[in-house]
This record gives structure tokens, sequence and C-alpha cells, in this order.
């Protein structure tokens, strides 16, 4: 039997009464929330008009970055059979002797024929001129537009050109020992990272969690390894585009075919557009030596070897090197270009592969941490479900 009086027996309970309405604290959290905003927006543009000021010198930390991991295979290496600074020491004496050994190679030909080329410009000249007397279209040409006189005096100019050249060579010693001083500051920054990189990377792993930590340990490693096999990837693509142009050099009979060579080796680490330049320069050298012979071959033997290389040895060996898709080498090289010209392109490539293993390593951890949940029941982290729309049961005592 119910205790409740009659005339409220069936009455539900009264509804709560409203809240009453937050207009100022509402206010209030609108002028935090954009306060926050603001001061978030100037902490990011100061951030990065801070990297902007210091682009220079960051841009020397990456690049030390890459040449400290590309060094540090060949460092591991030498270290097995002796002191481990003594085996930095023989990996960097090797770095800077290379581009001076390059230099010796290629720089005084290259100076020696821009002489012989000032000197024989004068007969050249000549050969010119005797042709044009013995075509008469030419010779009526010439005797409107003065064509043969103009280039004899652009010829009696070409030493004191040469002179000006050297003196403009002169006068940009300023760049050039800044140059010298950001390559310096590199070296020393990869040699600091290849002498204690490795411990500063493991007390960084360290701070993390620890099942976190042996994966960690793992994308780095294949990170660093992604790069020294970029490195060395490069460096085959580079020789074989060498020893194939001293082969056709020779066969065409060009001089100074091991200069060109290496110039063309050298060229060819720049992505993209490396290959290209320095099949100008040698097909510059090919006028003057067998004309149009000579040329005509190294032309077509440029055009069909730069497809060779820009679509099956380059994607090939850097796909084995860095595991990377051919597609994605090019991509990344484009865009790195594009960004950041030579730098960026050089760079692009161990960027890419190391994205690609970061994410992989995410994507494997996220797949071992997923528990598999037989069906129909929800998972743990589900909300409840709402409960329904129906007003309350009536209360009844006996």
């Amino acid at each position: 039997m119910s205790t409740l009086p009659p005339d409220h027996a069936d009455a539900a309970p009264a509804p709560p009464p409203p809240e009453p309405a937050a207009e100022s604290r509402g206010f209030d959290l609108g002028v935090r929330t954009i306060a926050r905003t603001v001061v978030i927006v100037l902490l990011i543009i100061g951030a990065l008009y801070l990297i902007y000021l210091l682009r220079r010198p960051l841009g020397w930390i990456i690049v030390a970055a890459f040449i400290a991991v590309a060094l540090s295979g060949p460092v591991n290496l030498l270290s097995r059979r002796m002191p481990r600074g003594l085996a930095i020491a023989v990996a960097y004496l090797g770095l800077i002797l290379i581009p001076v050994g390059i230099g010796a190679i290629v720089v005084p030909p290259l100076v020696r024929e821009a002489t012989d080329f000032a000197n024989d410009v004068p007969a050249y000249v000549r050969d010119f001129e005797r042709w044009v007397d013995e075509n008469e279209t030419l010779r009526d040409l010439n005797e409107e537009y003065d064509i043969v006189g103009s280039l004899r005096r652009r010829a009696e100019e070409i030493p004191q050109h040469l002179d000006d050249a050297a003196s403009i060579l002169s006068s940009v010693g300023g760049s050039i020992v800044n140059s010298l001083f950001a390559g310096f500051n590199i070296l020393i920054l990869s040699i600091f990272m290849v002498a204690s990189g490795r411990r500063w990377v493991d007390k960084a792993i360290g701070l993390a969690r620890p099942e976190h930590v042996p994966r960690l340990r793992r994308a780095v490693d294949r990170i660093g390894l992604a790069v020294g096999n970029y490195v060395g990837g490069a460096l085959l693509q580079a020789t074989i585009a060498g020893v194939t142009t001293f082969i056709v050099l020779s066969i065409l009979g060009v001089p100074f075919a091991a200069p060109l060579s290496v110039l063309v080796a050298l060229f060819d680490l720049i992505p993209l557009v490396g290959a290209t330049l320095a099949a100008l320069l040698v097909g510059v050298v090919t006028v003057f030596n067998d004309f149009p012979v000579a040329t005509i071959a190294w032309a077509v033997w440029a055009i069909v070897y730069q497809q060779i290389e820009n679509n099956l040895i380059q994607p090939q060996i850097q796909r084995r090197a860095v595991e990377v898709h051919a597609f994605f080498v090019l991509v990344s090289v484009l865009c790195g270009a594009t960004l950041f010209g030579v730098v960026g392109a050089l760079l692009a490539i161990p960027f890419a592969a190391s994205i690609q293993i970061a994410v992989r390593e995410w994507w494997d951890y996220r797949q071992a941490t997923r528990v598999e949940l037989p069906p129909g029941v929800a998972h743990p982290q589900a909300p409840p479900p709402s409960p329904p729309d129906e007003p309350p049961a009536r209360i009844e005592t006996p």
C-alpha cells in the first residue's frame, strides 16, 4: 500500500530548477581563450623568426650531422683495427684529401686548356674568315654586318678578359675565406658528432619509456644505415658516370679525358641537374676538338646515358640503398631541390628514408599494442551507452 497522499500518488517529481545563465563566465572563458591563442601564435612567430636568424648555423649543423652519419660506417670499420681517435683522424683526412686530389687533377688541365684556347682563337677566326670568303651568301652577310671584323676584335680582347677574370677571382677572396670558415666549422661539428654522437643519442633514448627504448634504438640504427647506404650509392653512381665518360672520350680522342671524367663524376653527385651541366661542359670541349663528329657523338651518348641513369641506375641504386621506392626517390629529390636547392636535393633522399623508417616503426608499434577483442565485446575505452529517454519510474511502497 502506498504511503503517499492520493493527490500526489501519480504525480511525477518536479524537474530540477534551471541553472543560472553563466554569461559572465562564458565571456571570461572567451577572453582567456583568445589571450592564450594570441600568445601561442606570437610564440610560434618568434620561434620561426629565431630559426630564420639562425638559419646559417642550423644549416651547418644539418650538413655536419649528414657527414657524421655518413662517416660513422668507415670510422666503425677502421676502429676495429686501430683506436677510435686514430680511426676518426684517418677518415676525415681521407675526406679532406678527396677534394684536394680532385682539384689537383681537374684545375691545371682546365687552366692550360683555357690558355691554349685563348691563344688559338685568332687562328679559329682566320679559318672562319676563309670559310666565309668561300661562301657567297656568308660573304654578302659579312659585307653587310661585318661579322668577321667583330669576331676579330673579340678575339684580340680575350687575353685581356682572362686578366680581368683573374682580378675578379682575387676580389672574391672574402667569399672564399667565408666558405673555408664554414667548411672548417662543419668539419669540427661533425668530428664532435662522430666522437660523442652515439652517447648523446643513447642518453636521449634513455629518457623514453623502457618499453619504447628498443624500438627507438632500432629506428636510429636503421636511419644511420640508410644514410650511409645513400652515400655509398651516390658514390657508386658517380663512379659509373665517370668511368663511362672516360671510355667514351678516349674513343672519340678528346683531350684531357681523365680530368673531364673526374669533373663529370663530381657533378653527377648533384641530383637532377648535375649530369646535364657536366654534359654541357664536355660538349663545349668537343666543339673545339673535332666538330661536328665528336660533338654529335658526345651529345647522343650524353642523352642516352642520362635517360639510362635517371630511369634505371639512379632509382635502382637508391632504392636498394635506402629502401625507398623509385617513385618516392624522384619525388623527394624534386621537392628538396625546389625548396632548398642543391643541398635540399642532396639531403632529400636520406630524409625521405628517415621518415619512412620512423613511420614504419610507429606503425609496427601501433599494430603490436592493438588488442583483438572477441566479436560483440566493446572496447574498454568506448563510452557507455546513453540511457533511454524515458520518464522515471513511479515510486511505490508496500
